[in-house]
């Protein structure tokens, strides 16, 4: 868990990434974006690498948030699951767009600096554990295969969605989707 300070610094530079790509992610940028006075990013995060750790450290407490709200539902049905699913998807893509952007540039960024793809890992590590122990209480026989295929079609999906000029599918939509998927999967 982040303190108060730093998470407004790792909002702010998530916003900085989603709106300005990774070049525009600066301590000054971030004190703007943030209404803070020059220095502050730095007080919080004193080099480039440490900022991104925290903005990676960021989205590992947005992404337990998110996702522990759908494991806290404890859907057993393949059809409540996939509405949960399809709801969170279409959310992190109509109000968290910025932040979905923020996250390809940092794997973007990572690809170069192992540092930052061991970081990038554990977040998604965070994802995975909710997703598996979701799909184990809806009965999945290969909870560690289906959690990695369950994960890649909702990877897939938001950065689709994220980067693509086509019209986001509807909530319904991706329910559909998303159940054709998991009725294959938990059948």
């Amino acid at each position: 868990m982040l303190t108060e300070r730093a998470t407004v610094v790792a909002d702010a530079a998530i916003a900085v990434l989603g709106e300005g790509g990774s070049r525009a992610l600066t301590h000054r940028a971030v004190d703007r974006r943030a209404g803070l006075p020059t220095g502050s990013t730095s007080n919080v995060a004193r080099t480039r690498a440490a900022l991104l750790t925290l903005t990676i450290a960021r989205f590992i407490d947005l992404n337990t948030e998110a996702f522990g709200l759908i494991a806290d539902q404890a859907p057993t049905r393949p059809a409540e699951l996939a509405r949960l699913l399809a709801e969170a998807t279409h959310a992190l893509v109509v109000s968290d767009r910025t932040r979905m952007i923020a996250r390809y540039e940092l794997a973007m960024e990572a690809l170069r600096r192992p540092e930052l793809r061991r970081e990038l890992n554990r977040a998604g590590d965070s994802v995975r554990h909710s997703t598996r122990a979701v799909l184990v209480a809806a009965g999945s026989t290969q909870p560690d295969r289906h959690s990695r295929q369950l994960n890649a079609l909702i990877d897939g999906l938001v950065f689709h969605a994220s980067v693509d000029a086509q019209p986001l599918m509807s909530v319904e939509e991706l329910t559909a989707a998303y159940g054709e998927f998991l009725d294959g999967m938990l059948s």
